[in-house]
């Protein structure tokens, strides 16, 4: 039997009112407190932003210009504190992913399981969160491709404006069909990536200044790339771990080259993507989600940073992908839920282990990393099956046919079927 819809709306009311109980500090979970960037740094920031201008000289800030919007938008909520007003806008906007989910998953050959995937992986992230404004982004994104089939313009500008609040979005143009639909998408994201930016440059000072402010950073503690030093530390690595760019990073000998080798890694991620889209014979309704959910793994799992926020995009993006009937990516997205809940354990419940090097902590991210790896290579194959292998194979069982080998004699034919 089904789960129905008043049990899928009693758990998101359930799950979401323990997740403010935790973010109002009512209950309260082992490690550092998460709600720290929305009570201190968002706060700070929006004091800068109200002045018209950037933060300058602040490590901390390093997202596009857009991000100013999420920032500001707690003050303009009447009668409340600024953190309770960003819960508040939290809360509003889990709660239009999920009208998008249901509304699209009304309809032939649609699903329920994205709503029920978006009801089950926000709260397993724990109140990290409501605490960042990735919650926004995401919702953007979801709406972006949910769109992407039927209006495409729509898409794009949806895509830019999600890229100018934190980039990633830009990867959901990976998948763009061929054709006019697709150059309708880019160009629309194209044109709108250059109005907001243009304006907010001309506006605001220092709008573009994130282009370079994560240049010098090394590699966050929970990344893959990160692991090597967990080891390392244990056999004489002379390295250290630090508050950097308002993260922990590694920071010391050869943290530079496994930060280039991860950068080195997203190009070969890039280059797939592009083998991909010149490999590929078929688009369907669900090939953008697709490309999408397996670019943004492989750009996660290759990044020198994957901070337990990132979580948040890959299940909205998984969401989308159940959502429009993607058989072939529910694997991958289970692995994504069951990454979730690693995160919340090791951030921030055995955070400190986790800085520290403990068995415990590292353990925890052996598990995490290696589900979205293990994610990437199932999205990736899923994608290239459906797109690439089997729309081929199909051509080439139909090849007989069209020249007249193989078919049955007209007179052979079942007579019923004939008519």
């Amino acid at each position: 039997m089904r789960p129905t819809l008043p049990a899928l709306l009693t758990a998101w009311a359930a799950t979401r009112a323990v997740l403010l109980l935790y973010v109002l500090q009512v209950l309260t979970l082992p490690g550092p407190v998460v709600t720290t960037d929305v009570e201190v740094i968002y706060q700070g920031w929006s004091e800068v932003l109200r002045t018209g201008v950037f933060p300058e000289d602040d490590v901390t800030w390093q997202y596009p210009p857009a991000a100013a919007l999420p920032v500001l938008a707690p003050l303009l909520v009447p009668f409340l504190e600024y953190a309770p007003a960003f819960y508040t806008l939290a809360v509003l906007t889990d709660t239009v992913v999920l009208t998008l989910l249901l509304r699209a998953g009304r309809g032939r050959g649609r699903s329920r399981a994205g709503a029920w995937l978006w009801v089950a992986g926000v709260p397993l992230l724990g109140p990290t969160v409501y605490a960042r404004y990735d919650l926004m982004v995401t919702a953007v994104a979801v709406a972006a491709l949910l769109c992407a089939v039927r209006r495409p313009r729509v898409a794009g500008a949806l895509v830019a404006f999600g890229a100018l609040l934190k980039v990633w979005p830009a990867l959901l143009l990976a998948g763009a069909a061929r054709g006019r639909s697709g150059r309708r998408m880019w160009g629309a994201a194209v044109l709108t990536g250059l109005g907001v930016a243009g304006a907010f440059a001309l506006a605001m000072p220092n709008a573009l200044n994130f282009l370079t402010a994560q240049r010098d950073r090394g590699v966050e503690v929970e990344s893959l790339g990160a692991l090597v030093f967990h080891i390392a530390r244990h056999f004489g690595w002379e390295g250290r771990v630090e508050l950097h760019y308002g993260s922990m990073e590694f920071l010391g000998p050869h943290v530079s080259t496994v930060a280039d080798l991860s950068l080195l890694l997203s190009l070969v991620a890039f280059g797939w993507l592009l083998w991909w889209r010149v490999r590929a014979v078929e688009w369907t309704p669900t090939t953008c989600a697709d490309a999408a959910f397996a670019a943004l793994l492989l750009f996660t799992v290759t990044s020198r940073v994957i901070s337990p926020q990132y979580m948040v995009w890959l299940v909205g993006v998984a969401a989308v992908c159940l959502t429009l009937g993607s058989r072939r990516q529910r694997t991958p997205a289970l692995l994504v839920l069951a990454a979730t809940g690693a995160t919340l354990l090791e951030f921030p419940i055995f955070f400190g282990e986790v800085v520290t090097g403990e068995p415990l902590g590292v353990a925890l991210l052996v598990l995490r990393n290696g589900l979205l790896v293990v994610a990437g290579v199932a999205s990736c194959r899923a994608l290239w099956h459906t797109t690439v292998t089997a729309p081929r194979r199909r051509a080439a069982e139909s090849a007989p046919d069209r020249t007249g080998a193989g078919t049955t004699p007209r007179d052979e034919r079942d007579p019923l079927l004939t008519r």
